[in-house]
């Protein structure tokens, strides 16, 4: 009983991470706090074990934001809370697949070990995604390709048949005796 509800539960856990990643300069990464709340840490123990262990974070692994990065990265809908310390003072850091693996090692609690799992999955099963997505736009342009010769030959088809439905007047031949020599009949 338990172990159906928990393959139940990991297609969700995973689709819950996996809206949690983002694209920046090209990489698929995650935000510290969002890391953070998923290792059942504060972003401020994560950072402190993150800066503890630097040799362990190359920058493919991690890097930080630069400030237009960072304030994209808020929403657009919430505002700044009024009052001291309420908002962010530091630009944030994001982590790779690869760092978001090193985190859990370094803050080495239960819950990260068993949360990092999780946290891979939904890093593969994006990839995955996004994999499947690159071969159909490629079977949708090869299509379209097909589809433009097509196009190409019904329209000409289309063409020709309303030149056969509308023909050219017949030559009537004027009134009255005219002789034109060089008219064939």
């Amino acid at each position: 009983m338990t172990t159906a509800k928990t393959k139940r539960a990991i297609p969700v856990v995973v689709e819950q991470i996996g809206r949690s990643i983002l694209v920046v300069r090209g990489q698929r990464v995650i935000l510290d706090r969002e890391l953070a709340a998923i290792y059942g840490s504060t972003t401020k123990r994560l950072n402190e074990q993150v800066k503890r262990n630097r040799d362990r974070f190359p920058e493919d692994f991690m890097f930080q934001l630069t400030a237009e990065e960072a304030d994209r990265s808020r929403s657009q809908i919430a505002t700044l809370k009024n009052g001291r310390g309420q908002n962010i003072k530091y630009r944030p850091y994001v982590f790779t697949e690869h760092g978001a693996i090193q985190a859990a090692n370094v803050l080495n609690s239960p819950r990260a070990i068993a949360m990092g799992v999780y946290v891979v999955r939904a890093f593969v099963q994006l990839r995955e995604l996004l994999a499947s997505k690159t071969a159909l736009v490629r079977k949708l342009n090869e299509l379209e390709d097909k589809l433009k010769n097509h196009d190409e030959a019904i329209t000409a088809i289309l063409s020709a048949i309303r030149e056969l439905m509308n023909p050219p007047p017949p030559k009537r031949r004027p009134i009255g005796f005219t002789a034109n020599l060089d008219e064939k009949s």
